[in-house]
């Protein structure tokens, strides 16, 4: 196979292993930790095919193009620590064609725990994630990183990811937060915010998420990740609000 998996990491040790077993006929894995202090480094060193690599974060795109240059194959797969690639994906992997002008888009599975999320707009989500590095690569954004598509072309490929992203409700919390600081250290003094901005905001994420996309169908769950969402989109704007204002108090 002339793909190699390319993960960053870090503290996934709950959920990396399931990750790695499901990538064991895969001759390059990238494991790029960055700064684990539970059991990553130790479970990724179990598995031959890995090369676990030590470094910083500075940003998901940033990163994950530093952890794609340190892979022996042209072709990535980006893979996150809670992810697993299917039978059907692995297939499709080992006999497809692939086209270095093209970027792959593969279909999403999201899991609470073992619970299939199939509402709360988390259910087969079409998501960029193989391309050739010597074509293109991601952008720079600390998050909502996504790879460039100017002048390449896009193609689903048959199989799915099974994302299983949080394992509690304390996982929630802790990406909110880690998130919403992300977005307000991207967009410091380049966008406006303000406490009733953040408010609404928050507030129609729960409506979109809980009643559009139907996350009540998802019973309890749905709840958490409608509660969630509204959660780290007022943290996102009222963090930024306060940046900003610092950063205005700093100038004058």
């Amino acid at each position: 196979m002339n793909v190699s998996a390319v993960m960053i990491v870090k503290n996934g040790a709950r959920t990396i292993r399931r990750t790695l077993e499901s990538l064991v006929l895969f001759e390059d894995v990238i494991v790029y930790d960055n700064g684990s202090t539970d059991e990553t480094v130790a479970i990724a060193r179990e598995f031959p095919n890995v090369n676990l690599i030590e470094g910083n974060f500075d940003g998901f795109g940033t990163t994950k193009n530093r952890a794609a240059g340190f892979a022996k194959n042209d072709w990535i797969l980006i893979i996150d620590s809670d992810e697993v690639v299917d039978d059907t994906l692995l297939h499709s992997l080992q006999i497809k064609p692939l086209d270095s002008k093209t970027i792959y888009i593969v279909n999403f599975l999201a899991f609470y725990k073992e619970i299939q999320i199939k509402y709360c707009g988390w259910n087969n989500q079409k998501i960029r994630r193989i391309y050739n590095k010597s074509v293109t690569r991601f952008n720079d954004n600390a998050v909502h990183e996504n790879i460039i598509d100017e002048g390449m072309n896009k193609e689903a490929i048959e199989g799915n990811m099974k994302h299983y992203s949080y394992m509690s409700i304390s996982d929630f919390i802790v990406k909110l937060d880690r998130y919403s600081t992300l977005f307000a250290n991207d967009n410091v003094g380049r966008k406006s915010s303000s406490p009733l901005k953040a408010f609404f905001n928050g507030l129609y994420s729960f409506f979109r998420t809980y009643i559009l996309k139907r996350g009540f169908l998802d019973g309890y769950a749905g709840l958490i990740i409608s509660f969630s969402h509204m959660a780290t989109n007022f943290y996102k704007y009222i963090k930024l609000y306060e940046m900003n204002l610092e950063q205005k108090s700093k100038r004058g």
